[in-house]
């Protein structure tokens, strides 16, 4: 028996032209739609355009509707799983979001496309078969939100955006990737230890992100105080350092009682407390920074942004990066 798929459409190159001119633009009508016929042989599907925006428009405002659709279409139908269309710019934080924001045993992919759906080579369609086929599959349940492209399942923990423009752009570097899509069969080898599950009824507090640089001053730092945001991430250096200036103003921030995250910049790691200098992240946790364990920084963001919008039952946020 086939199963149910909700399939829910953003926007993104996937649903994008290329003009005569070379700019790629959004269509008045998603040209993904156009895909039942390539999708019936895997999947009776709800279809639904969630809205149609490029990825950069994408805010966490969108990702809680994306969110709050799934609910309320799992309300109404028998649900075997999702798959959304969406942007490759901001993909993988949408796709983290809903991972920490869901809570269902069926899969929840996500997909996109490098090329627009009139380009040579285009991959829309067929990354969105792969998804629905993923979705579809019984060893995809209880991964957490996935990401499938280019052959290629991610979770939404490791995956990011890697390369500009190429159609292998979605790696997950710290671990790879947890299982490959061929013609006749999914393959999944891996499997979270654990899921984090808020649940989330309005976004009202402000993050910021900035990445740290050598010689980087105190006022940029103390510029998110003044413009009156609720938390801070920082993609620190290395282990999770800072120059010494900055040092000093993330404490002004602590002693505001305003939340510091700190993630490394690196490619690969995890950042730790280890360094006891000025700026150290020994010194740096010691003052009440909060580590983030692995994840990146547009990550840690959200993360940060979801777990300090529980009004109503408050979350401990340094057992919450843990």
């Amino acid at each position: 028996m086939k199963k149910n798929i909700l399939l829910l459409h953003t926007g993104g190159t996937i649903s994008m032209k290329m003009t005569v001119d070379g700019a790629v633009l959004p269509n008045e009508r998603n040209p993904i739609i156009d895909a039942k016929e390539s999708l019936a042989t895997y999947a009776n599907t709800i279809e639904i355009e969630a809205f149609n925006l490029p990825s950069p428009h994408i805010t966490p405002t969108e990702m809680l509707t994306l969110r709050n659709l799934i609910v309320t279409q799992t309300q109404l139908y028998k649900i075997d799983g999702v798959v959304i269309t969406h942007g490759t710019d901001t993909l993988e934080e949408t796709a983290y979001f809903l991972d920490l924001t869901t809570n269902f045993d069926f899969p929840i992919v996500l997909t996109g496309a490098m090329r627009s759906s009139n380009e040579l080579g285009a991959d829309g369609i067929y990354n969105l078969v792969e998804a629905v086929r993923v979705a579809c599959d019984e060893k995809a349940r209880g991964k957490g939100v996935l990401v499938v492209m280019n052959d290629e399942i991610h979770q939404a923990f490791n995956i990011t955006k890697t390369s500009t423009s190429s159609v292998n752009t979605f790696q997950s570097p710290q671990y790879g990737p947890i299982g490959l899509v061929t013609k006749k069969a999914i393959h999944i080898q891996q499997q979270p230890v654990r899921r984090q599950y808020v649940p989330l009824e309005a976004i009202t507090k402000r993050v910021a992100l900035l990445k740290v640089y050598a010689g980087m001053e105190a006022d940029m730092i103390e510029s998110i105080l003044a413009a009156g945001y609720d938390g801070l991430v920082l993609e620190g250096l290395g282990q999770g350092n800072v120059p010494p200036a900055v040092a000093k103003a993330i404490k002004k921030l602590l002693a505001h009682h305003m939340p510091v995250v700190l993630v490394s910049r690196c490619f690969n790691g995890i950042a730790e407390g280890v360094y006891g200098y000025e700026g150290g992240g020994k010194e740096l946790e010691d003052a009440g920074v909060i580590f983030a364990n692995g994840i990146n920084g547009q990550k840690a963001r959200l993360k940060l942004l979801i777990g300090m919008n529980q009004l109503h039952t408050p979350i401990d946020l340094k057992l919450f990066f843990v």
